[in-house]
Order: structure tokens, then C-alpha cells, then sequence
């Protein structure tokens, strides 16, 4: 009886409290406008990032088969299968194979005068991709001029087919019909590939891509024991069984009857997990980026509260004065928080819904990944809960400190506001609506490391905004009162009683250090990919060079390039299937370590310690050990897998699984771009298995255009079967990939921005009230327009400057963690773009706040003097 009482009343409270929020809002949206734009902008942000990574996650499992090239994919590195192996497969379903590998192409001189030019720009890295008949089991390779792909790789004339990337045509100057050289073979380019079935399994590449056939792959000369080639076995299950119960019996048995064969096996429901990793990560920086937008906005929110109570002052008192109690009142107004922010969160639902299929309908042709368009309602779902926890999160606090304050004083308020903190009741729940989006940001990312930080960031940036603005009006209070009365009257505002600088200094610092950790964040990407290469960096990188001429080879970069340093170490590739006796699939590793285990990686061999190394635990072993086989270890790889001085990994190498104890750990210097691997094992394990070479040259403080234009023609004549990397077109590979990354966040960035100016605006708007009451008092005791205009830009200029160089510096600090401890990467300083953001935000306050002043300025006295 007494529970259903109780529900009966509360039920009945919330119908009261719906009726008067109605009643409220009848009244117009006045004062929420800001409000409301908020949340929208952070709701569509996230609304729109979830569902379009959800479109995308959705493509990628449509298109599985088609992006992985069949039901299944087992890949080997540096070996083919066998008999028995592929046997295997061939009893499953249809098989097609491809093999991958980097290789230079040579294209004949178009002229005697550009053929004896060493810089006719003649020569390029392609990546090869040789198929068989079976090509493709899913798809078709859409070729220009359009013709069957087997007519295009058929040997005629003296010459196998290809088609070739036009980006390759348009570096060597070519058209179909030319010719060009890989290896030892003739190859001649029929049709341009315009559209390639499985490109999005293979990765990033740093050339154009060449499809030939396999035949002519073996003509080429390129198959070298040892050389670094990617072969990949496509298997097309019968129809019958073409289930994802059949995929996984296949895997299994695989396992079961082959278990140290080595390769890498893929289903179609995880086709690009690589692929699908970078899109969930990205996923999650750009949902961060729209929660700081969604933040942002909650200062705008609790504005927005702030000016609304202070607006309905009468009407609380009025409610008080009738019997309201404070709980009820609070209802009242928390209820039309909450409808307040439903309604804005309405077009941004809508806009984020929509977002996935005007990507569709307008970059469809263009976009490189497959995306499906669809309503996600659980993406919207969460967005919506983000942008209700939001407004709870900021609203309760203003709506808390209505709740104790008697009628006499929200009366004298006018004059006199009384600052109070809210009961404890109300600093627990927005304590704890405050945990539970912090919870859901977490719980719900990706790397939850990664959105740890950025919460933990979050909440330090408010508490020392706050400290700022406590600070600045400490500051203003105590300075020495100044003659001049317009100084005087702007270190008044500060400190004053209803004064903005809270406000303010909450929503400008929060943008500037947004901007500014953007800002930072590109410069130092840029910086790192697309600006001049590190001092000691290799200017070539030379791949799969023969054993057999490894000395031959050396004698004649000597020759072409005698004041270049040469530095040339053995490599094979192995990947881990196990660490301390657990299965690589069954292993946890960190997220920054998970790479190691994904795929197969470079390995060596050497007697001493590498260049770019530092041993930091254990010994090296001497150069005539001949003892079982040890492993060093990068040292970073080692923690995240979990592996210790003593513990035992296996390595898969050519198909036999290997065991080595882990003898010493290192740290390595990836940022010189020199010679160095995860894995170096002791000299006697690998040296009599086949394998190659890999090479790195450097010019002393670089080399010029014309030696290496030079040396690459010159390379790829004498030894046609060495694939050479010119170090800086890697990285201006690499680079434009990260520019186009960095121009996506740049691009969420600018919403919070815009946010930013919106939380500003309103927050200078919130106290427009009491700057028309000033202004008022000041120029009916003579005060003029000129000298209240200058003590206004004084003060916001004040506000500005300091919170702009706490921008700056909070800004400059999160920029740092992300490239030093996410991206790993070296970090400068930028000051001069820095600096210019921070004079913009200070400029647009002065701005924002004196075009507000002016409406003030404009009040006629009397009109305000006879509601006083």
C-alpha cells in the first residue's frame, strides 16, 4: 500500500513539473539559443563520427569476401606453399594465388639525350602484385581500356602483359603499349588499373601498383631464396559450405593438420583487420573530439542555467512565496533542462543520421573504403545519452544553488549576489552524472587508456580554468588601486560580485587550448613527415639483395657513392606464435604492442649490439657463441607482451617454428629511419637458412638530386633483382596519408571551435543585465560612452591575455603527451602559429565582448532606473 503510494506521488510530482516546465517554455526559448546550439553541435558530432564508422565497419564485413579476395586467405612470407600444403587447400574449394612484392621498374630512355642523362626520372618503385588464373575469386579488376584481365596478362610478342596504377603511367611517362623492365623481364603495360578488388587487404604501399601474371613474376628473376614476397592463397569454399561454420572448420583443420606451416590465416569477417583497427582507432579520436565539443558546450549549458534562473528570479520567488518547496522547484527547472536538451539534441540526431548517406550519395565514387549506409540506432542512442549526461552534468549545480535560497534574498539578488555552494545532495549527483560520462567515455572506446587520459585531462583542465579565474579576481582585488578611473573600473569588473570571469575564462581557455593541441598536433606531424629528414637519415634503403652478391654489391656502391656510408645487415622474416609457451591468438598484449603480433616481421642476426641500439637489461652474447638460440627484444615490445630476461618466444620462420630465450631487451631509435628490427637473434641461429639482404646508404649532411638520380639508375641496371626505397618519397607517402588523417581532425576540431565562440558569446551575453544596470548607474553620474567602452576593452583584454597564455600552455602540454606518449614521436615547440592562435582568441574576445557593451551603452536610463 505504501509503495503504491509512493509511486502515485512521484508520478504526480512529475506530471507537476512537466506542467510547469511547459508553462516555463510557453514563454519562448529566450536565453537558450546558445543552449541549444550547443548540444546540437556535440550530439551531431557524435552522432555523425558513430555512424559513419559504423557504415564503415558494415562495408567492410559486406565487402569481406571481395576485399579479402575469398572465404579465406592463408599468406606465407618468403616461401611458397607445399605440396602437401597446397594439396590442402585445393581439396577445400577453388584456390587462387597472388603474390606481393616490392620491385623497380625500368622504363627505356625516350630519347639518346635522356638516355645519357642520369636524372631522365626513368626508374620507379613499383609494388608487384602477380596473380594466377583464378584471379579474382570475388570482384573483377576494372581496367581502361576495358578488356579481360587474362587477355591483358598473356605473354605475346615477346613480352608479358600488365596493368599498371596510372599513377605509374604518369611517373614514367607512359601510355598503354609501352614497355618497361622488372627484374630480367620485358613487361609490357596493356590497360590501366582503375579499380583493384582486394587493394584494401594489402595494406599501405609506397609504389604504384603493377598486376602481372605469375608466370611472368617467375620470369622476372626476382625469386631469390630468401627474397622478401608475400604469397597469398585465396580460398573460394563451395557454395554448399561457404558458411561461417564451414570458414572456421577449415581454419581449425588447417591448425589441426598443419600446425607448423606458419602462415597467417584470414576469414572474410576479418579481411583488413588492420584496416578495421585504424578505422576504430580513428573512430575514437574523432568521438574525443566531438565529447570536447559536447564539454565545451557544457560551460555554455551552465551559462545558459545560470542567466535563465537569474532571468526567472520573480517567478522563484513567487513559487517560494506560494508554498514551493526547493525540491520542487529544482523538478521544475531540471525538467526543462532536460527537454531543453532533448529538443537540441533532435537536429543533431538527425544530421548525424543522415551523415553516412550524404558521405554515400556525394564521395561514394571516390571514397577508397566501402561504406553502408543505414540508421545505427544505437550509435544515436549513445550520442543522445552523451548529450543529456552533458547538460545534467553542467545544470545541476546552478539548479542546486536555487534550491536553499530564501525569498528575500533571490529579491536582493538584484543588487547583491550572494555566492553559496548547493547542498551536498546536489554536488554528489553532479559528482556522480560527471562519473557516469566519464564511465560511458571509457567503457565504450576503443584504447581505454587513451580516453582515461583524455578524461583525466578534461577534468584537469576545468579545475585549473577555475583556479585561473580565482586567481584573476584574487589578482584584481588586491592590486594597488589605480589612479586612473578607467583602470580602476576594469580591475572592478574582474573581481566583482556577478562578474564574467568565470564564465569566460572557462569557454576561451577550453577553445584556445583546443586549438592549440590541434595546431601543435599538425605542425609536429608535418614536421615529422613532410620537412626535412633528420640529419643522419639514410637517403636509400636497398631490399633483397642476394647473398650471393652481397659483396659485389658493396664494391659497387663504394665505387658510385664513395663519400656515402654503407651499412648492410642480413634479413628474414618470422612471425611469433608464442611467448612463454602461450599461443600468439591467446596472448593480451598492450595496444601500443599488439602490432608485433599481427603479422610477420623483419628479423636479423648479428654478433654485436645495433647501430641506433641501447642494451638496457641483460648481456649480449659474444661473437663466437654457438650455443641454443637467443633473442633480443625492443624493449617496449617486450612489456607490452609480457615477456622477461629468461622467457622463451617462438618464431615461425620458412615454416619451421623456432624457440629462442630472450637473452637481453633494448631500445631502439626508430626516428633515425636507420637499419633496426624488433627481433635480433644470435648469429649461428639463422645463418646458413636462405635469406637476404637489406641496406641502408647516407650521405654525409645528404646527398644532392643528381647523385642519387644517379645511383637509383644506376642500381637498378646493375642489379635489377634489388628493390631500392628512396627514403624521402616513403615518406612523403606516409606523410600525405597523415596530412589527410590530420585534415579529418582538423575538420572535427573546427565544430568545437565553433562552439567555443558560441559558450563565449553566451557567457558575455548571460551578463548583459548587469552590464546595462552599470552602465545605467555610470552615466547617470557622469561617466561618458568613450571612457566605459575603454574600461570594457581593458577588462576583456585582461580576461584575454591570461587565459590565452593558460590556453597556450595547457594546449602546448596535451600536444606533447599525444605525439610523445600515443604517436611516439619527438616533440618541438611551435611558437610562432601557437602565439597567432592565442592573439586570435584574445582579439575575438574583445571583440565578442565590446559589440554586446554597445547594445548596452545604447539603454536609455529612465527605462532601467524605473524598474529598479
Amino acid at each position: 500500500m505504501a509503495v503504491a503510494l509512493d509511486q502515485r506521488l512521484a508520478i504526480r510530482n512529475l506530471a507537476l513539473a512537466l506542467r510547469f516546465a511547459a508553462r516555463e517554455l510557453r514563454g519562448g526559448l529566450r536565453g537558450f539559443y546558445v543552449f541549444i546550439a550547443c548540444i546540437a553541435l556535440g550530439v551531431m558530432a557524435i552522432a555523425g563520427i558513430g555512424s559513419v564508422a559504423a557504415g564503415l565497419a558494415d562495408g567492410l564485413a559486406r565487402e569481406g569476401r571481395v576485399i579479402l579476395g575469398g572465404d579465406l586467405a592463408f599468406s606465407l612470407s618468403l616461401r611458397e606453399a607445399g605440396a602437401n600444403e597446397r594439396a590442402f587447400l585445393d581439396r577445400r574449394g577453388r584456390v587462387s594465388l597472388a603474390a606481393t612484392l616490392r620491385a623497380m621498374a625500368r622504363a627505356p630512355s625516350a630519347s639518346e639525350d635522356a638516355r645519357k642523362r642520369a636524372d631522365d626520372g626513368r626508374t620507379a618503385l613499383v609494388e608487384v602484385k602477380a596473380v594466377d588464373a583464378a584471379y579474382p575469386l570475388y570482384g573483377e579488376a576494372v581496367l581502361d581500356p576495358p578488356q579481360p584481365l587474362a587477355a591483358v596478362l598473356a605473354q605475346r610478342d615477346g613480352a608479358f602483359g600488365a596493368a599498371a596504377d596510372p599513377a605509374l603511367l604518369a611517373r614514367l611517362d607512359l601510355k598503354p603499349g609501352a614497355r618497361i623492365m622488372v627484374g630480367a623481364a620485358p613487361i609490357e603495360i596493356r590497360a590501366a588499373l582503375t579499380s583493384e578488388p582486394d587493394k584494401l587487404a594489402g595494406g599501405i604501399g609506397f609504389g604504384p601498383r603493377l598486376l602481372i601474371s605469375e608466370a611472368a613474376l617467375r620470369a622476372t628473376g626476382l625469386l631469390q631464396p630468401g627474397s622478401v614476397v608475400r604469397w597469398h592463397y585465396r580460398l573460394r569454399l563451395p557454395d554448399n559450405d561457404a558458411t561461417d561454420t564451414g570458414v572456421r572448420a577449415v581454419t581449425a583443420a588447417a591448425q589441426a593438420q598443419l600446425p607448423e606451416a606458419g602462415w597467417e590465416v584470414r576469414s572474410r569477417s576479418n579481411a583488413s583487420p588492420a584496416l578495421e583497427r585504424n578505422v576504430e582507432r580513428f573512430t575514437q579520436y574523432l568521438t574525443l573530439v566531438g565529447l570536447t565539443a559536447l564539454l565545451v558546450g557544457g560551460v555554455g549549458v551552465a551559462n545558459a542555467v545560470k542567466g535563465h534562473l537569474d532571468r526567472r528570479r520573480e517567478v522563484i520567488a513567487t513559487l517560494k512565496a506560494l508554498g514551493a518547496t526547493g525540491s520542487r522547484v529544482f523538478r521544475i527547472y531540471l525538467t526543462q533542462v532536460l527537454v531543453l536538451a532533448a529538443l537540441g539534441a533532435l537536429p543533431g540526431l538527425a544530421i548525424g543520421a543522415a551523415l553516412p548517406f550524404l558521405i554515400a550519395w556525394g564521395f561514394g565514387t571516390v571514397l577508397p573504403l566501402p561504406i553502408a549506409p543505414a540508421v545505427h540506432p544505437g550509435e544515436l542512442a549513445l550520442a543522445l545519452l552523451y548529450g543529456l549526461l552533458t547538460a545534467a552534468a553542467f545544470a545541476l549545480w546552478p539548479l542546486g544553488r536555487a534550491h536553499d535560497v530564501p525569498v528575500s534574498a533571490l529579491f536582493r539578488d538584484e543588487v547583491a549576489n550572494e555566492r553559496h555552494w548547493p547542498r551536498r545532495t546536489y554536488i554528489i549527483a553532479t559528482a556522480l552524472v560527471g562519473c557516469a560520462l566519464a564511465s560511458v567515455a571509457v567503457e565504450l572506446a576503443y584504447d581505454r587508456r587513451i580516453a582515461a587520459i583524455f578524461v583525466g585531462a578534461a577534468v584537469a583542465v576545468f579545475v585549473l580554468l577555475r583556479l585561473v579565474a580565482a586567481l584573476l579576481m584574487l589578482v584584481a582585488r588586491r592590486l594597488p588601486r589605480p589612479r586612473s578611473p578607467v583602470v580602476r573600473l576594469a580591475l572592478a569588473n574582474i573581481h566583482r560580485p556577478g562578474a564574467v570571469t568565470p564564465s569566460v575564462v572557462l569557454s576561451l581557455g577550453l577553445g584556445v587550448a583546443v586549438l592549440v593541441t590541434v595546431i601543435a598536433i599538425d605542425g609536429n606531424l608535418q614536421r615529422q613527415f613532410l620537412a626535412a629528414l633528420p640529419e643522419k637519415a639514410p637517403s636509400f634503403y636497398f631490399i633483397d639483395i642476394p647473398a650471393a652478391e652481397a659483396d659485389r654489391f658493396d664494391a659497387f656502391i663504394h665505387a658510385r657513392a664513395p663519400r656515402a656510408t654503407l651499412e648492410r645487415v642480413p634479413m628474414l622474416r618470422g612471425r611469433i606464435v608464442a611467448a612463454k609457451g602461450v599461443a600468439a591468438e591467446d596472448l593480451k598484449p598492450s595496444p601500443d604492442a599488439s602490432w608485433a603480433l599481427q603479422s610477420d616481421r623483419g628479423i636479423t642476426y648479428g654478433d654485436e649490439v645495433p647501430a641506433g641500439s641501447r642494451l638496457i637489461a641483460g648481456q649480449w652474447w659474444t661473437p663466437d657463441y654457438q650455443g641454443p638460440p637467443l633473442v633480443s627484444l625492443e624493449k617496449r615490445i617486450a612489456d607490452g607482451v609480457g615477456l622477461a630476461l629468461g622467457d622463451q618466444v617462438t618464431v615461425n620462420v620458412l615454416g619451421r617454428n623456432l624457440t629462442a630465450t630472450v637473452a637481453n631487451l633494448r631500445t631502439v631509435d626508430w626516428q633515425s629511419l636507420g637499419i633496426n628490427f624488433v627481433m635480433v637473434f644470435s648469429p649461428a641461429t639463422f645463418r646458413a637458412a636462405p635469406h637476404t639482404h637489406i641496406a641502408t646508404l647516407t650521405y654525409p649532411g645528404g646527398g644532392t638530386s643528381e647523385e642519387e638520380a644517379g645511383l637509383l639508375k644506376a642500381m637498378a641496371d646493375a642489379f635489377p633483382a634489388v628493390t631500392t626505397v628512396r627514403v624521402r618519397e616513403a615518406l612523403d607517402s606516409i606523410g600525405h596519408i597523415v596530412t589527410n588523417l590530420a585534415l579529418a581532425i582538423r575538420g572535427a576540431s573546427v565544430l568545437t571551435l565553433v562552439v567555443a565562440v558560441l559558450v563565449l558569446g553566451g557567457a558575455l551575453a548571460a551578463g548583459h543585465r548587469h552590464r546595462v544596470y552599470d552602465a545605467v548607474i555610470l552615466k547617470t553620474v557622469g561617466a561618458t560612452r568613450m571612457r566605459l567602452l575603454s574600461a570594457y576593452a581593458l577588462e576583456y583584454l585582461a580576461l584575454g591575455l591570461a587565459t590565452a597564455l593558460f590556453g597556450v600552455a595547457a594546449g602546448s602540454a596535451a600536444a606533447a603527451l599525444i605525439i610523445t606518449k600515443v604517436m611516439n614521436l619527438p616533440f618541438a615547440w611551435l611558437p610562432g602559429p601557437l602565439l597567432t592562435a592565442a592573439a586570435g582568441a584574445v582579439a575575438a574576445t574583445v571583440l565578442l565582448g565590446l559589440v554586446g557593451t554597445f547594445t548596452a551603452l545604447g539603454q536609455k536610463p529612465a527605462s532601467v532606473l524605473r524598474n529598479l
